[in-house]
């Protein structure tokens, strides 16, 4: 079942591939034929030359910082970074999962894969993800249908929660960005709140008590830090806000850093040894997506050569301007479209914002923080339900929708706030 989902979601992906190239090709044809533009399609040609060998060079430089994040990430993992998030947030999750009773085996599980996506381990946490699925299977009385458990897991996961969006700044630092970091508070905030859209919506369908004690309490906490720090931030003056969020995400990214190596350090583990070995995963997935990146980047830029992608953003446009707002955000749209569908052709639209308009421009911020608000809701939902062999998804597909929504606008408000 986990294959055929997988070769689904490839499936969905094929199709959005070969869309770009019909209806970059239709357009451009239009344009010769209403517009007499005969330079349109040498545009196209160029387009992919221009586009793949951006590509390449991109993976290529991702090696280095790749290599490091992935190598820091390891020595975190050994030091127990991840088990320590788990018992952190273990009573919290007995809660949202009434059904499960206490001491379920699902339970170590789910933590153990919220912990591990929090801190960008994707590798770590889908493995551990679609164990946490198969031991709720088990007390599952109804096989072929999500249970109240499994849905809030699911939803919850497409939420995206992250902590540290370690793949974004590596980009953002390959493309030229003068602090690739301080993408990191907007994020943050993005995110969180799509986690808690996640989580309310999912709990009333399920009548879960969200008014708990320890509920409030961890809810109260975390929501308490996100508005101290919007507060924080809106009271700044306009020009002060970057410089600050960025001395804060750096000091706190670097803090994260020595704590990893403390712990490591606490359990005797070699720290060296641990980074090294962490470094080369970050060097054979850098080598590993040049195909990937090259593939959507040529897409993605025969789609804009031909003029479509102008056309797509001046509807967006042109409905905002009626309604009366700033219409810059349009721009990075499209990467707010992509992400519940692929997050591989998210991530190209965001290179490919950033590359157009600039990794520092407002519109390359902010598709940054569109790719990191949300995960990829489809793709987690064909897998996670398709290793276990469940079809009817009940509201599963509808709270994850409503998180990626959510997400998408505080991702747009708090670019506006912090680089706007």
């Amino acid at each position: 079942m986990v294959i055929f989902a997988r070769q689904t979601i490839k499936m969905a992906l094929n199709y959005i591939w070969i869309a770009f190239f019909l209806i970059g090709f239709i357009v451009a044809l239009g344009q010769l034929i209403f517009a007499g533009n005969t330079q349109i399609f040498n545009d196209m040609i160029n387009s992919t030359f221009a586009s793949a060998k951006t590509g390449f060079e991109i993976s290529l430089g991702l090696t280095g910082a790749l290599t490091l994040w992935m190598g820091l990430m390891k020595v975190g993992e050994k030091g127990g970074v991840v088990t320590m998030l788990g018992k952190l947030f273990g009573p919290f999750f007995e809660r949202l999962f009434p059904e499960l009773p206490r001491g379920h085996p699902a339970y170590g599980s789910m933590i153990l894969n919220f912990s591990a996506n929090m801190l960008g381990l994707d590798n770590a946490a889908t493995p551990i993800g679609l164990k946490a699925m198969k031991e709720m299977q088990d007390a599952n009385p109804k096989k072929d249908t999500a249970s109240n458990a499994q849905i809030m897991f699911l939803v919850l996961n497409a939420s995206g929660l992250t902590i540290i969006p370690v793949s974004i700044m590596v980009y953002r630092t390959q493309l030229g960005a003068a602090n690739p970091a301080d993408i990191f508070i907007p994020i943050l905030i993005a995110t969180y709140v799509a986690t808690l859209v996640a989580l309310i919506s999912v709990a009333i369908v399920q009548k879960i008590n969200l008014f708990d004690r320890v509920i409030v309490a961890y809810l109260g906490g975390l929501t308490a830090i996100i508005a101290g720090i919007i507060l924080y931030f809106s009271s700044l003056p306009k020009e002060q806000i970057a410089g600050a969020s960025t001395f804060a995400a750096n000091f706190i990214l670097f803090s994260i850093i020595i704590l990893f190596i403390m712990l490591a350090l606490v359990k005797r583990v070699n720290v060296y040894d641990a980074f090294i070995e962490g470094a080369k995963e970050g060097f054979s997935v850098a080598i590993k997506i040049i195909p990937f990146l090259v593939a959507i980047l040529v897409a993605i830029g025969i789609f804009r050569a031909s003029g479509a992608m102008d056309f797509f953003i001046a509807g967006f446009e042109k409905f905002f301007t009626w309604l009366g707002l700033d219409t810059r955000f349009t721009e990075a749209l499209p990467v707010a479209f992509m992400k519940p569908l692929s997050g591989s052709g998210a991530r190209g639209l965001m290179i490919d914002a950033m590359t157009t308009h600039g990794a520092d421009s407002f519109i390359g911020r902010l598709a940054c923080t569109l790719q990191g608000a949300t995960d990829t809701t489809f793709y987690i939902i064909a897998v996670y339900f398709g290793s276990v062999g469940i079809k009817n998804t009940r509201h599963a597909v509808g709270c994850s929708l409503l998180a990626d929504l959510a997400g998408a606008i505080t991702a747009i408000l708090v670019a506006y706030m912090f680089f706007g």
